[in-house]
């Protein structure tokens, strides 16, 4: 998994409530089991029209925001099923962080496991981060996971909270194989132990 230390890009605006997991990836592109190229298809019901041609209005088809690292999003952001291909589908796409005022429980935790950072603040914070979003290709924000801060275009700052062991993972890159392989000389001493000690096992 990626490291997440810090990062600077293009924030997105999406004001939109309860955006479930069916509406970032629709239910058709979840026959693979790989991580990469739903990218592609990220928001895809609300990004294409039926024939397959780009809807202009959509955000993230809009010139300044086609590259957005960052996304602002409205309440209870994925929530619906529990679809792993959701957080699979932003990090493909390029976002690495989202920003909302709440997550559904589920797609919080998948996000950490993928290399994403969802980041909860007071409805507030998140309308003045939407407001500054608003600035297409100026709406650059800079997250500070160390710091645990996010810097605005303006050079506003506004602190967030995060877990300690998942910021520790997020900045070592680790995901649930890694921290078990952090832990493998242990693993390998007990396992000779346990073959010298019980040889018929």
């Amino acid at each position: 998994m990626d490291k997440f230390e810090k990062l600077t890009g293009v924030a997105a605006p999406m004001p939109m409530i309860n955006v479930d997991t069916d509406m970032i990836i629709p239910k058709q592109f979840l026959k693979t089991i790989k991580r990469s190229g739903l990218g592609v298809n990220l928001f895809d019901e609300m990004r294409f029209d039926d024939d397959g041609n780009e809807i202009p209005d959509f955000v993230l088809n809009q010139p300044a925001y086609r590259n957005a690292e960052i996304l602002v999003a409205g309440d209870n952001f994925g929530c619906g099923s529990s679809r792993e291909h959701a957080p699979w589908a932003i990090k493909d796409f390029g976002i690495r962080c989202v920003i909302a005022p709440s997550f559904a429980d589920i797609f919080f935790n998948n996000c950490f496991k993928n290399g994403i950072l969802p980041i909860v603040l007071p409805q507030e914070d998140v309308d003045k981060l939407m407001d500054d979003a608003q600035r297409g290709s100026n709406a650059v924000l800079t997250i500070d996971l160390e710091n645990q801060t996010i810097s605005g275009p303006d050079g506003g700052e506004i602190a967030f909270e995060v877990d300690a062991f998942r910021k520790h993972c997020l900045l070592n890159g680790l995901d649930d194989i890694g921290l078990t392989l952090e832990k493998a000389g242990a693993i390998q001493s007990f396992e000779t132990k346990a073959a010298q000690e019980r040889p018929w096992v």
